[in-house]
């Protein structure tokens, strides 16, 4: 078993919980919100705001996640493989996207942007990150004697 999903298998419900359903919720939430947004080019108005706010929390959520378990997990990893590796790089990468989505909707990243730009931006970090967490959870489900 990869740590990544001995980490969401331990201490029940609560890893499960804090490490897979919040984020996925929130992406997902993000990901259903952001196609209303790019077809309708929605620029401002409720669901516009919403997808935004999702797009704030989830950054900071996950970026939360990145700190803890860099700091307090990965550490003390004795790696099982590459794939292994490959899982919670992949996991861990995710911050890059999402902490880059709520920089963009806050005004730090992408300022010289026009607001078309800043839409692409958005969607280019949403695919990105679904990409990876994808990535990490194929990984994640392999065996990591495989590799």
């Amino acid at each position: 078993m990869t740590h990544y999903m001995e980490l969401l298998a331990t201490n029940q419900p609560w890893n499960l919980i804090i490490f897979m359903a919040i984020p996925v919720i929130l992406a997902e939430t993000l990901t259903v919100t952001e196609f209303f947004v790019v077809f309708r080019r929605l620029h401002e108005g409720p669901l516009r705001h919403f997808n935004r706010w999702v797009g704030i929390i989830l950054g900071f959520y996950f970026l939360g996640i990145f700190l803890y378990l860099t700091t307090k997990v990965v550490p003390g990893i004795e790696w099982r493989g590459l794939v292994d590796i490959l899982a919670v790089g992949f996991y861990l990468s995710g911050v890059i996207f999402l902490f880059g989505i709520a920089l963009l909707e806050l005004g730090i990243l992408g300022r010289h942007r026009d607001l078309e730009g800043k839409m692409q931006l958005h969607f280019t970090l949403l695919i990105g990150f679904l990409i990876v967490a994808h990535i990490a959870m194929i990984f994640g489900m392999m065996n990591p004697s495989l590799l």
